[in-house]
């Protein structure tokens, strides 16, 4: 076995990729419980298409999380630090919104449904703030691949838990104690975050506020190419992203029963997506984070168009099957490279407002189209939606080959 052999699996197995998988299952529960999952029990309650596709907004403290990011760069409380500071109170205010929202009912309360969901977005969305520069400062370099990797198995888990895990459990109880289990685990993300400890490989010189929201943009759009760079974060995952923000509907309307999409979509959907992500974190270790997002960026547009066969087959389990391992194994493979990407770029010294433009930007596109998706389901069907969906993804593997020619072997790591 090689040298580079035995260093990849020696980094396995550490208390940082331990750490990093726990909180990115913290990350990742929240997502579901106001996207998939309150969509599909919107769609049990008969609310209309349109509407569920409005639900889709709540998703923009995502896109606009950078907003408020300096906030997390500038100031911490309760004696934690920076990062565990804001990720524990985003983690406990998670948890109660879950608790209030599990005791409504969208029949008769969907506006407050809407507003709780927006203020469980909003957190969640800054939990994200704090751990993903919690995440940049705390691994090395040549740890981000595979902890990128990392990060999304726990996040993966996070929402197959409140998706796939949460439908099926929605068959033999009630919404209101899903939801109030879902919010007992939020409890995995604080014991985490009190467990961890601040890094301390950041030489941090307190700014006022003005200078840590202004200095981060400044330092960044100095950079060769930074505006190309930003149009491909744009592009990249989003056709693959808004295919999936309307899956739930999808697989209701063409017949599939809540204990099929729990074992097929969402488990079998889990288990591919961590091949695809170890398939994922062994790539960029071996060719680097560019020459993956080609090959991966490819595959997710394939991916994406493969949904529609089902709308041939109808609800057949081998072609829902298909679709789902498909796009679970290249979106899983697509995410650790593009994480992977967004965290070699950051500033140290402004990780948090940085990562947050970036994935602000990644999202915005899926988090403001996903409001009309379920307009153009209703206008193109759903085999040409996916198709759509598929084109979408042209733009980003075109602007990615100015980006490569952008970045210089000094200012961009990859591996």
């Amino acid at each position: 076995m090689s040298e580079k052999q035995n260093g990849f699996l020696a980094l396995i197995f550490t208390k940082k990729m331990l750490i990093t998988f726990l909180l990115g299952f913290s990350s990742g529960l929240p997502l579901q419980l106001t996207g998939a999952t309150l969509k599909f029990w919107l769609s049990e309650a008969n609310v209309d298409i349109t509407t569920i596709g409005y639900f889709g907004w709540v998703g923009m403290a995502y896109s606009l999380k950078f907003i408020w990011a300096p906030l997390a760069d500038r100031y911490s409380f309760f004696g934690m630090g920076r990062r565990r500071s804001w990720m524990v109170l985003s983690q406990v205010a998670i948890a109660i919104g879950l608790i209030i929202v599990g005791v409504l009912d969208p029949k008769e309360s969907l506006a407050l449904v809407a507003a709780v969901s927006v203020w469980i977005a909003f957190f969640s969305a800054t939990q994200d703030i704090a751990y993903d520069a919690f995440r940049r400062e705390y691994l090395d370099d040549k740890e981000l691949g595979f902890g990128s990797s990392m990060n999304m198995y726990g996040y993966r888990i996070g929402m197959l838990i409140s998706s796939g895990v949460a439908l099926g459990m929605a068959a033999y109880m009630s919404w209101t104690h899903v939801y109030w289990i879902m919010a007992l685990l939020m409890g995995v993300g604080i014991v985490t975050t009190l467990y961890s400890k601040e890094s301390k490989n950041v030489d941090y010189k307190s700014k006022t506020l003005r200078e840590s929201v202004i200095e981060p943009f400044k330092e960044f759009i100095q950079r060769n190419g930074a505006i190309l760079i930003l149009f491909f974060v744009f592009f990249f995952k989003l056709g693959d992203a808004l295919s999936g923000s309307m899956l739930s509907p999808f697989y209701k309307e063409m017949g599939y029963q809540k204990e099929d999409i729990a074992l097929i979509a969402k488990t079998f959907g889990l288990i591919s997506s961590m091949v695809g992500l170890f398939i994922g974190g062994i790539t960029i270790y071996k060719i680097g984070i560019l020459r993956s997002l080609w090959v991966f960026g490819i595959l997710q547009a394939l991916s994406t168009a493969s949904f529609a066969l089902i709308t041939y087959t109808g609800p057949e389990k081998w072609a829902l099957a298909f679709a789902v391992i498909f796009e679970d194994i290249t979106a899983g493979m697509g995410s650790s490279a593009f994480i992977a990407y967004l965290a070699s770029i950051t500033n140290k010294n402004y990780t948090a407002t940085q990562f947050a433009v970036l994935s602000s930007i990644a999202t915005l596109g899926r988090n403001f189209f996903s409001g009309f998706s379920g307009i153009m389901v209703k206008e193109f069907g759903w085999e040409w939606f996916f198709y759509s969906c598929a084109l979408i993804a042209l733009p980003g593997m075109g602007l990615l080959y100015w980006v490569q020619k952008s970045h210089s072997k000094e200012e961009f790591h990859t591996t």
